[in-house]
């Protein structure tokens, strides 16, 4: 049995393409372990992904930097724990380590057999508590309450490439679920509009990389156009959302945009009430 059958495929593409930014010579980011997880398998099912679209491989480097961004924020700001949800082949735990702040992640049991062998055989501390499961249909509260998570302390959630595959009610019942049992609670994660879910972009590249993940056996199925409205009926509160393409911008504004689905694709920080009162530390 390949790795492929044991761990979900679009983990190592995903991986592959935040790969991608150890190579260039100002990179966003460093991931020095990213590289254990992949080999050639993993190599050639990223290409087959991002061979009709290539811009694809700059949505994860771009969001990635995002997501690093807002954990260093928060855990200077007293974050004392990090969850992440869906984490596939997550490197934060190893990139991020503190001392005082406590990772959690919550995905399938094959998924962290292998991350922890593959890490713990060359010698790196995975730094994290495991939680094999599903955090949708297993019930994510009580699986944080029976592994040692403590609500009471300020908590960040990182759910980066998860809400896409998910629906209303599961993005909802997650995001109500956090701000409400967490007493002080903060959350980055990424969506596409409707308008890429339903393909009704009008653009063939889009629609044909939704058709190549449909057809890898990961389709996504939700999308988020009124994102206050969301936040607001699950007790939380939007701290700040951009599009890839304001990253984009932001990261390499000589470069010409490559893709209209830059502009459908964003990423956000949403907070409970007691999180907004949350000081930097001194």
């Amino acid at each position: 049995m390949t790795r492929f059958q044991k761990v979900a495929g679009t983990a190592f593409v995903v991986a592959e393409f935040r790969n991608d930014e150890n190579s260039e010579a100002h990179p966003l980011y460093h991931d020095p372990f990213v590289r254990l997880f992949l080999d050639q398998e993993s190599k050639k099912a990223a290409d087959r992904i991002s061979q009709s679209f290539p811009p694809i491989r700059n949505n994860v480097r771009l969001r990635t930097r995002y997501f690093d961004d807002s954990l260093r924020q928060q855990i200077d700001r007293g974050c004392r724990q990090v969850l992440i949800l869906g984490a596939g082949l997550d490197t934060r735990a190893q990139r991020f380590p503190a001392g005082d702040v406590a990772y959690f992640e919550i995905d399938a049991p094959e998924t962290q057999a292998f991350k922890t062998a593959t890490l713990e055989g060359h010698d790196v501390d995975p730094n994290t508590n495991y939680i094999g499961a599903n955090y949708v249909t297993d019930g994510m509260i009580d699986l944080l309450e029976r592994n040692g998570f403590d609500f009471r302390l300020p908590s960040h959630v990182i759910w980066e490439g998860n809400t896409m595959y998910l629906n209303d009610a599961s993005v909802r019942q997650i995001l109500t679920d956090l701000s409400r049992h967490i007493e002080s609670c903060s959350a980055s994660f990424d969506f596409f509009t409707e308008s890429v879910i339903d393909n009704t972009t009008g653009d063939p590249e889009i629609a044909d990389v939704v058709a190549r993940f449909a057809a890898m056996g990961a389709p996504w199925t939700y999308g988020i156009d009124n994102l206050s409205d969301l936040a607001a009926q699950c007790r939380a509160t939007v701290v700040d959302r951009v599009t890839v393409a304001d990253l984009h911008r932001t990261f390499w504004p000589d470069q010409p945009l490559a893709s209209p689905l830059y502009g459908y694709y964003s990423l956000c920080t949403v907070q409970n009430a007691a999180a907004m009162s949350r000081a930097p530390r001194t």
